[in-house]
């Protein structure tokens, strides 16, 4: 379309406090929420129901503006327990409605009061079916979402900031959102009566030990992990090889993350590479889904749209079943690019896109998806029973060859 200048965007509505500017020109008018300032990043959307706190504290979402196609947002306000990273790196967030006030006993501070304390910069009163669409028509666009108590803004700057950033592809964020030092990990899952547990409470023992590759690991992984009886061990992205093994792992795990995949992959994929030679059971959820298949030899695109919200039907190929999983993804695998002896597993069935794969004769497998269900569905959770099998076989097979 043709350049727009201020005195071509639509007229301001009396009260708005709040801007989305995207790099076509497009200008969404609202009420300014959270912090003040603006904020640059890929403007995506997100379908789940349910979960909102968790989908903003997703290191999936760094420089990403999250749009909520669900309409009341903030019913249950926030809470500690329901964050998913202790720095969220998402942009901001766009609603259709004003927050809900809470009406949670989980809840320890609203929504507003979250975002604000959070640095996350919110609109609310956009038309969200029309942003939806256009992304959906056109692909994720790049935008600027803006607050300003006065109201006032540089609709012209907002556009030239929109307009200069660079997007997602060639972007390594995995760097940005990664652990900094590694760390032990032993919190198991929530549950009503009790809370979080640990898996060493009581003096229990872990059955098995668990390297975690953090490139933006939500922390529901870490407890899924946990609760099938795996002490983990969670080191920064760009850890080697060989200080991975140092750890002495019976079995590795690549966590989900953000950015382009074949950017992080400049310095992953060697490592995982090396991993591979190594013998020990590998499992790879999303981004460390995308660095598996680049070090066996693939090739990663970015999607037009992406899969991010809590609905989406995958199959499994090799049984027929049909999974109702949770995602947050905008790359993908090329199938075309698969080499022989990696096995496609499961298949989106909203796009045919790849989402899962396996090495013959290997203790190796990824998913596209998520299945620690943070938000739900929990259709995945034997993912990672499936995991800890491996390890158990190669343990018992160590054992018996000894």
């Amino acid at each position: 379309m043709p350049e727009a200048s201020a005195n071509e965007f639509p007229h301001q509505p009396q009260g708005a406090t709040g801007v989305l500017v995207l790099n076509d020109g497009t200008i969404f008018w609202g009420k300014g929420l959270g912090a003040t300032g603006s904020k640059v990043g890929e403007v995506v959307f997100n379908t789940s129901l349910t979960g909102y706190q968790e989908v903003l504290t997703d290191p999936s979402y760094a420089a990403q503006i999250i749009t909520f196609t669900f309409p009341h947002i903030g019913n249950v306000g926030t809470n500690p327990e329901d964050m998913e990273s202790t720095t969220p790196a998402a942009r901001g967030c766009v609603l259709r409605m004003d927050i809900t006030d809470p009406a949670n006993w989980r809840a320890t501070q609203h929504l507003n009061d979250w975002l604000r304390s959070n640095d996350f910069v919110g609109i609310a009163g956009v038309d969200t079916r029309r942003l939806t669409a256009r992304i959906r028509d056109g692909g994720a666009p790049t935008g600027v979402i803006a607050h300003a108590a006065d109201g006032k803004f540089d609709l012209d700057a907002l556009l030239a900031q929109a307009k200069a950033w660079s997007g997602l592809e060639g972007m390594d964020l995995a760097k940005e959102v990664t652990c900094r030092q590694t760390y032990s990990w032993t919190e198991t899952q929530w549950s009503l009566s009790t809370g979080f547990g640990d898996i060493e409470a009581g003096g229990r023992s872990p059955d098995h030990h668990v390297v975690a590759i953090d490139f933006g690991a939500k922390r529901n992984i870490l407890r899924c992990l946990a609760d099938t009886g795996c002490k983990v061990t969670v080191v920064p992205a760009t850890a080697t090889a060989e200080e991975i093994l140092g750890h002495e792992p019976d079995g590795i795990f690549l966590s989900n993350g953000p950015g382009d995949p074949a950017a992080t992959g400049t310095y992953a994929v060697k490592t995982v590479q090396t991993l591979l030679e190594s013998g020990k059971p590998m499992f790879g959820i999303c981004l460390g889904h995308q660095i598996l298949a680049l070090a066996l030899g693939a090739k990663t695109y970015k999607l037009k749209l992406g899969h991010r919200g809590g609905n989406q039907p995958v199959q499994d190929l090799e049984t027929g079943k049909v999974e109702i999983t949770s995602q947050n993804h905008g790359f993908c695998v090329d199938r075309d690019s698969l080499p022989a002896g990696v096995i496609e597993t499961h298949r989106s069935l909203f796009d045919g896109i790849v989402e899962g794969l396996r090495v013959e004769g290997k203790p190796v497998f990824s998913v596209q998806y998520h299945p620690e269900a943070s938000p739900g569905p929990q259709d995945s959770y034997y993912l990672f029973e499936r995991f800890v099998d491996l390890i158990q076989t190669a343990k018992t097979s160590k054992s018996e060859t000894a």
